[in-house]
């Protein structure tokens, strides 16, 4: 089946793969070629594509997501994000630093449009840090 990952700025995979796991409102979910089609919200967390069906953990993809729009067909998958980091392009140093700056900026926070982006910016980075944390484990 095919796989769209789609951002604001542009196509991040277009290609064939077997397998996909996606964070959804619903819990994860798991789509295979020949899936029922479906339409869902997409929430924070990390999506894993499987590139063919022998494929191990270890060559494993994962993107780092803050939500967005799923379109389930039985030929393609196509994910609407804002953003998608690729597992293996997050520092994991640099996002630690960053989340620790969003806990500040919540916790100090002076109305409620500061606490909300502050909330964003720390699921964001939480779900990058868990995804860096995912990759390393992987690849050893």
């Amino acid at each position: 089946m095919n796989l769209e990952l789609i951002t604001l700025l542009g196509k991040k995979i277009d290609q064939e793969v077997y397998e996909v796991m996606i964070p959804t409102a619903e819990g994860e979910i798991g789509v295979f070629p020949g899936h029922e089609p479906l339409v869902t919200i997409a929430v924070p967390g990390a999506i894993v594509v499987r590139y063919d069906k022998g494929d191990s953990d270890s060559q494993l993809d994962y993107f780092a997501i803050s939500g967005g729009v799923v379109e389930v067909s039985q030929e393609k998958v196509r994910i609407l994000v804002d953003e998608a980091d690729n597992g293996d392009d997050i520092i994991e140093s640099e996002s630690k630093a960053a989340l620790a700056r969003a806990i500040e900026m919540r916790d100090n926070a002076k109305d409620q449009v500061e606490l909300e982006q502050a909330h964003q910016l720390v699921d964001r980075h939480s779900v990058r840090l868990k995804v860096a944390d995912i990759r390393r484990r992987h690849r050893r």
